[in-house]
């Protein structure tokens, strides 16, 4: 084991063992910790702590920031800047314009979304620490995997450790940055 730790790591059999060992990890105090599964587990987030997400919030700015920033142009284009009579529509006449304030609207929403979703999660992540457990793997496939992280203020190597073999974890080890 090297100077430097990220955290230790315990595998658990079925998602039933490790949503009662992550309620014990949180009810302990642990605050920095973190669970790995190759399907979501119903009530984890709760366990965890996780409140909503703000992708939803990032997409209604950025949608009505287009919204209100189409409606701007438009209304400038075409009451001050250079007035048209167009169809027999006054200048300034919005049926004409609904179109692309809808279109421009739900595409800054969308990029909104996705921007919002990568930012939040802070993707791309081209390298994490327990990328290198051997156990990691097979989060994807069926191992489910809790970590623990060293800069936890409750973290103590010899408490973590007989914690996470207590609750039942199987290959307890350390992972390192």
């Amino acid at each position: 084991m090297s100077e430097k730790l990220y955290g230790i790591m315990a595998e658990f059999n079925s998602p039933g063992e490790i949503l009662r060992a992550a309620e014990k990890v949180n009810a302990a105090g642990y605050r920095r910790w973190d669970v790995f599964s190759p399907f979501p587990i119903h009530g984890i987030d709760k366990v965890m702590n996780l409140g909503n997400s703000l992708v939803g919030w990032v997409s209604l700015a950025l949608g009505a920031g287009a919204f209100l920033s189409v409606v701007g142009l438009i209304w400038y284009a075409n009451d001050f800047d250079y007035p048209l009579i167009v169809g027999g529509k006054q200048p300034g006449s919005w049926q004409g314009f609904v179109p692309i304030v809808f279109e421009t609207t739900v595409l800054l929403g969308a990029f909104g979304t996705v921007g919002g979703l990568l930012y939040l999660c802070r993707l791309p992540r081209l390298y994490h620490p327990v990328f290198r457990h051997p156990a990691f793997s097979e989060a994807s496939d069926d191992a489910f995997l809790l970590a623990i992280e060293a800069t936890d203020p409750m973290f103590n190597i010899n408490e973590t450790t007989a914690l996470l073999n207590r609750l039942g974890g199987t290959a307890v080890s350390f992972v390192e940055p």
